[in-house]
């Protein structure tokens, strides 16, 4: 067991009682210092009460003490006979009732945005049932007109880093396969760090050789510029001006 029971309120108790950084609260908690940012920001977690590791025997005070004094310190979670065996949970994770109408929405997300996870994947994230995805991605749900989609992340329902973790083998899987993908697809299938670290698309540059014979061709002639008395005055004669002065 490396991280706290309840780890989200944990996460949640730590941010608003303590000076840790995002960091040190992610390590802990065996979280992404992303997800920890959102509960700060009230992104995430919203209305998840606060659980005190504390007062449950999970953490030792002078374990925040020497954490709030060096910003690189990680804390100790103190060992929990009950906790044994914890993380050893197979099959869809457990979604509290008050989050279970969320569910659709996260599918539809995760069918439009990753359509590379399979349906054990997205119910393995979100805790739902095959046919309940099947229904949405073949959109013979009954409140399909209903739903819009929302990145499960921010309703709660998994963490960024189990998101990205799912995407990372479902592109190994893919390649594997052969599967040629677009740009396009390979952007969706990177994690989120990844993508925010990209280089931006080059662009096609302006003088490559025939370029500026199609521009010349599209370019239209600019009228000619009268602002001044003078070339007002000066204007080129036309063929009647010139008879009459004959």
């Amino acid at each position: 067991m490396n991280k706290p029971l309840m780890a989200r309120a944990t996460a949640v108790w730590l941010v608003e009682n303590t000076t840790l950084t995002f960091k040190q609260i992610a390590d802990f908690c065996g979280m992404h210092e992303l997800e920890v940012q959102g509960i700060a920001d009230g992104d995430v977690a919203a209305g998840v009460k606060g659980f005190d590791p504390i007062a449950n025997n999970q953490l030792d005070p002078i374990e925040i003490d020497k954490g709030q004094a060096d910003p690189l310190y990680k804390l100790k979670l103190k060992f929990n006979a009950a906790a044994v065996g914890e993380e050893k949970r197979r099959g869809p994770r457990y979604t509290p009732l008050s989050k279970r109408q969320d569910r659709p929405a996260a599918i539809l997300w995760l069918v439009k945005f990753h359509p590379e996870l399979s349906d054990g994947q997205i119910g393995k994230l979100v805790g739902t049932t095959k046919p309940t995805i099947q229904s949405i991605r073949e959109r013979t749900h009954w409140n399909i007109g209903q739903i819009t989609p929302v990145d499960p992340v921010a309703l709660g329902l998994c963490r960024q880093s189990e998101l990205d973790a799912a995407v990372q083998t479902a592109v190994k899987k893919k390649a594997a396969e052969g599967v040629v993908m677009s740009d396009d697809e390979r952007r969706k299938l990177v994690s989120t760090e990844q993508s925010l670290g990209m280089a931006p698309e080059p662009k096609m540059p302006s003088n490559l050789p025939g370029l500026e014979v199609f521009g010349a061709e599209e370019k239209e002639e600019s009228p000619a510029d009268f602002s001044d008395a003078e070339s007002f005055f000066n204007l080129p004669q036309s063929d009647d001006d010139e008879d009459e002065d004959h």
